[in-house]
């Protein structure tokens, strides 16, 4: 993947031709509990499909809620690297989520909004639902710091 590539040059080609799977394919948790991502006429669609591995209340059955929320984090970190105005790497600093109703073990997908970005950080607000996306399972908050893919300082420390 970066043979002949930069990280920056390698993000910008991914970036411009919407290659959300050579990024899920960078993230080994995303791929364990099932995320897939499409890019449809209103942005990015994310996906959760239901595994049996991901189910924390086996009685219901109901999604595990770090399952739920790794998901969230995820399609909040890959909508943003492909949102922003230039090539970033998206830091996490803050999560923060509301969970609304118990995740059934069914399909799941998320949609993310930018709600802002600035030179050194971003904003991003999720929303995961079942049924309907106007009945939501969960909606969350993310607080990113950016910085350029070549920075081996943010890629490689260990926080």
């Amino acid at each position: 993947m970066f043979e002949t590539f930069t990280a920056s040059q390698w993000l910008a080609h991914t970036r411009e031709h919407g290659d959300l799977a050579a990024w899920l394919a960078l993230v080994p948790y995303a791929r364990r509990i099932g995320v897939s991502a499409e890019v449809d006429d209103h942005g990015v669609l994310f996906h959760l499909a239901p595994q049996q591995g991901n189910v924390g209340n086996v009685l219901l059955p109901a999604l595990h809620g770090g399952v739920v929320a790794a998901f969230m984090e995820t399609a909040a970190s890959l909508d943003l690297m492909l949102a922003t105005r230039e090539p970033r790497l998206p830091k996490i600093i803050d999560f923060s989520i509301d969970f609304l109703q118990a995740a059934r073990l069914a399909p799941t997908q998320a949609r993310c909004r930018l709600l802002r970005e600035g030179k050194r950080m971003a904003n991003v607000q999720v929303t995961a639902w079942q049924q309907s996306e106007a009945q939501p399972v969960a909606t969350a908050r993310l607080h990113f710091a950016l910085a350029d893919p070549d920075d081996a300082s943010l890629i490689n420390r260990n926080a």
